[in-house]
């Protein structure tokens, strides 16, 4: 079994992140030069999300899986899933629904520790460059997106404030 705690914590935190943008006086403040706005960052979330539980429910079925972020980063899938979700609003309750879903095949009883270990083909980029192509551990994909992916994107986000513009935060 694997502990969620810090997967939910971390997208409490984001969505938290993300309502405050939401609320701010500028619902909607435009990014810095060829950065994501907030629907585009809670789209790519949404899309990460929902890959991660594809693989985390591939490996339940005892199916092959792999993990692969290039779909999420795709600009014509990003705006359809914003208009999907309905914007900002359903990004955040998609979000939030898929963190539930996640948690609950990862933490539960979905899955033992040997199919935690189950390594996966993995392929991850961010910015266009090359950050992950070697197999990974189901374990560590998860654990992955709440320790970097999710706080990345939760900075992210903050960025947007105008309190915090100019700060930086990857893809």
């Amino acid at each position: 079994m694997l502990d969620t705690a810090p997967l939910q914590d971390a997208y409490r935190t984001l969505l938290d992140a993300a309502a405050t943008v939401a609320n701010a006086d500028d619902p909607n403040p435009a990014p810095p030069e060829g950065e994501w706005n907030a629907d585009q960052i809670l789209a790519h979330v949404s899309l990460i999300s929902a890959a991660t539980i594809a693989s985390v429910a591939g490996v339940a079925a005892g199916a092959n899986t792999t993990y692969d972020n290039r779909i999420a980063l795709d600009a014509w899938t990003i705006e359809r899933t914003i208009a999907h979700a309905g914007g900002n609003a359903g990004l955040r309750d998609r979000i939030n629904d898929q963190a539930t879903a996640l948690c609950a095949l990862a933490g539960g009883a979905a899955l033992s520790d040997a199919e935690l270990s189950t390594v996966a083909p993995a392929l991850l980029l961010s910015n266009d460059a090359l950050l992950v192509d070697q197999p990974m551990s189901l374990r560590d994909i998860v654990t992955g997106l709440a320790e970097a992916e999710l706080p990345g994107h939760t900075n992210q986000l903050l960025a947007l404030l105008p309190d915090r513009a100019g700060a930086e935060a990857p893809r």
